[in-house]
Formats: C-alpha cells, structure tokens, sequence
C-alpha cells in the first residue's frame, strides 16, 4: 500500500463544519456537523508520524493515536476505532469533550507551522462510523465455549446472537454437572451479565428446524459453531434392553431439573430416582464421578462404580474419586460388565474381572478379561457413562456440505479456526471431542480472536496469543 502519511504540505488542517451561528442558537444540538466522504481519511493523512510521539505521551490514556490516524488514513476505519477502544473505554466522548487543543493536538509537532492535525475530529468520526455499523456475529451453542466467545466478541463491539435449542444457558454447566460441584445460580449470574452487556439469547432454537445454517450465514458477519457433545456412548451387552438401564445424561439431566424445581415424571415415577436402590454406574470419567455422587444423594441403597482400568489410569478426577470414597461410592477398580440380568427390569450386573496388559496406540495399557474371574452385583438402577459422541451436525444443521473428520467432530483449519464454510468457525467439543470445561473455553476465544480477524479483513493480532490443537 502506498505510504498515505506525512500530507500535512499537501493538505490543509480542516475541521468539520461549524452549524451558523443563529442555528445552532436555537438548540442544544452538537454545533459540527458530520464530514462527508474521505474527509477525516485525509485529515489522518497530514500527521508526521514522528519518532516521539507527543500527543501520544500528553494524552493522559496514553491512546495509541498514531496507529490509529494511520489505520484512518489508509480507510480502515473499523481498524482504527478496534485500535483506540484498546487504550480507550468511551473514544466517543473523548472525541467530543477533551481539549485537545491542550492536550494532543496541542503537543502535535506540526502545530505551529501547519496546524496540528486534527485528532478529536477523527477520532469522533470513526467511532461514529463504528456504532453505525455494528456488525453481528451468530453462536450456535450456549455452554461454555459459546459463552466464551460471546463475551470477547461483545467486548470488541460485535452485536451477539446465541442460539440454543435448551431452555436454558449453560449447556452441560446447567444441564448436567450437579449442583454440589457447581451451583445453578453461579451460571446464571455470569448468564445476566452477559445480557447486560447487550447479547441477545435465542433459547428453544433449533438450527436446522427454525432456520438453516446458511440463513445465519446470511444473516451474520460470521457463525460459530460451538455446540458441544452430547450423544452418549453405547454399550452392546446382553440384556441391555431391560428397564432401569439408562444413559448418564438422561440421569444427571434429570437430577438437575428436579434442583430448579421443575416437574420431572420419569424422576416422579421413580425411573430416575436413586432412592432405595442399588446403583451401578460403569465408567470413570467426570461424568461418571457425577453419577455417582449423585446417586448417593438421593439416597441409594448403594452405589457401586465400575471401571475396566484401574485408579492410577482413570480418565476422571483424582479429587472427585476421593470425594466419592469419603461419600460411600464403592469403587470397583478392573472390573468391566459382561451382561445385564433380570427379568423385566434390571436386578444385576454380570460383570468381570480385568489385567492391564501392554500399552495400546494411545500408551495406556490395554484392559484384559481374566478367566475365571466374573462377579455379579446387585442392580436396581444401571447408569451407562461411557463418554460422548457428537452428533450427525450437519444432518441437523440442513448443511450436508459441512465438512467432518472420521469421528464425526467438525474439521476446521487449525490456525483459522474456520470450517471449510466461509465465515463458518467452530471451536469446543464439536471439534475436539469430550473435554473439559477450561479447554472449551480456551478454544472459544481462540475461536472469538480469528473470527474478529476476519471480519475486519486481517489477521489476529499478536498480543493475543493462539492455540494449537491439542
């Protein structure tokens, strides 16, 4: 780009214009006027850039104002109001009430020979400009990485549009992780702050039912897909079909809504209440420690936790593990269930004893059935918590074009963060697969800094440092 600095010899200092006198006598209205066309682009143009900035360094915010006028001057406006909302909450006001001619423009190098440039006047044109054309962003998913993403992008100015098919905001933080490791009303408070900052939360909506992917491509700047995972794991054993077999999230779904006080008739009809029951629950994941202390909760008779591995090779919280001990969980280490047995419903777990055996392609080793070695407990209620799945999304998103790896998580460009759909980002679980909270979080922003890059037409910035995939 040709250099577009340094027009102070070529351009004279030029203010907006001033209402007449008897005009604006008349009224409390602003006495300038707005400029029109490339005015405040050529008026950007006239400063020196010089070494020691001085209206830089007799600006009580230290605002980066020869950055900024040169972003101005080459019309990249949007850049050059980002830029001055770095060092400066509210650039509008100040663009209107500091004495500039005491301040910057009074320390401006060209002040005495040419008149120093006009650096109010600018600065309250492009935040103008800026207000004018906010921009929006859609975030499909409400959970954490969407939160996430939402706020970071709030902060940069972007208008917010989250769209949730659950009536609630949160995600997994709401619907499935119990309240003695997070309360509801922590979710909600950062919920009420996020509206107060002005995002606009979209609940019961469903992408794909109540529009397409490709009307929020229309209808946004950019789309971040953030919806996380939440098709539970499967397992294939014999008797699988009798009652009081369930998934981990139907349980701690249901668990969490009796805690907001709402009518919940398979917990009602004792479906999904451990109370009185024996409770197996097979896995060792995160999920699986919330089953478990769950159920001790509500008052089962007992609760037993299968795991094939044993507890040096968990994949859960050694402090959860510990927290269940302390509240009576029997931890069944090496132990993996063969069948399900009973008649109509559930009345035992068959299941058998395991060896670790040499590692597998992740360097774990490999759990081996023992001979000999099967086991039965009692079983009321069995609880499958054996991780999560994502979705066919882009079957649900009515966007076979879509692109996702053999796993079923959405592919996406590592350093972009973007799907192959333009303007299409996506980041959290959806990607990575089942993961903790943190790591949605962090793929969130991540997520949030390149979708702003390519929305102002450039690159992230390097003071906001980007994750690799892990």
């Amino acid at each position: 780009m040709p250099e577009r600095m340094l027009k102070f010899l070529d351009h004279e200092q030029e203010m907006p214009v001033l209402r007449p006198v008897g005009e604006r006598l008349g009224d409390f209205d602003e006495i300038y006027r707005r400029w029109a066309g490339d005015k405040a682009a050529a008026q950007a143009a006239r400063c020196s850039q010089c070494g020691i900035p001085f209206c830089q360094i007799h600006c009580p915010l230290q605002n980066n104002i020869p950055d900024w006028l040169k972003l101005a001057a080459e019309e990249r406006l949007e850049e050059a109001y980002d830029l001055a909302s770095t060092t400066n909450t509210f650039p509008e006001i100040c663009g209107r009430i500091c004495p500039q001619d005491r301040l910057c423009e009074g320390n401006c190098v060209i002040e005495k020979d040419f008149g120093a440039v006009t650096i109010g006047a600018v600065e309250r044109h492009i935040t103008e400009l800026a207000f004018e054309r906010p921009q929006s962003i859609a975030i499909v998913g409400a959970g954490p990485g969407g939160l996430a993403a939402a706020d970071l992008l709030r902060r940069l100015g972007y208008q917010i549009h989250i769209y949730d098919r659950y009536d609630r905001v949160g995600g997994l933080l709401v619907s499935g992780i119990p309240n003695f490791k997070l309360e509801k009303e922590i979710v909600a408070r950062r919920e009420q702050l996020l509206r107060q900052a002005g995002v606009h939360f979209h609940l019961e909506f469903e992408v794909g039912r109540d529009c397409s992917l490709a009307d929020l491509r229309a209808g946004h700047a950019a789309v971040l897909i953030a919806t996380g995972v939440y098709r539970g794991r499967d397992i294939a054993l014999p008797g699988a079909g009798l009652g009081g077999i369930r998934m981990a999230m139907d349980y701690l779904v249901a668990a969490n809504r009796v805690g907001f006080a709402e009518t919940v008739a398979e917990f009602d009809s004792g479906e999904l209440d451990a109370r009185d029951k024996h409770v197996v629950v097979v896995g060792g994941g995160d999920t699986a420690m919330d089953c478990v202390r769950t159920a001790v909760r509500q008052g089962a008779r007992s609760v037993s936790c299968l795991y094939r591995r044993d507890r040096d090779n968990m994949p859960g919280s050694f402090r959860e593990v510990a927290h269940g001990e302390a509240e009576g969980v029997a931890f069944v280490w090496l132990s993996a269930p063969e069948a399900f047995l009973g008649e109509a419903r559930v009345a035992q777990v068959r299941a058998r004893k395991m060896r670790l055996g040499m590692p597998d392609q992740s360097g774990r080793q490999s759990p081996e059935p023992i001979e000999d070695a099967a086991f039965t407990l009692p079983c009321d209620l069995a609880v499958k918590a054996l991780g999560f799945d994502p979705e066919d999304v882009p079957a649900l998103f009515a966007a076979p074009e879509l692109a996702v790896t053999r796993w079923g998580t959405i592919r996406i460009d590592y350093d972009s963060k973007m799907t192959n759909l333009p303007g299409v980002f996506a980041a959290g679980d959806i990607v990575r697969g089942a993961s903790l909270v943190v790591w949605a979080i962090r793929d969130g922003l991540d997520a949030a800094r390149q979708m702003h890059a390519y929305v102002q037409g450039g690159t992230a910035s390097e003071d906001m440092p980007l994750a690799e995939a892990s």
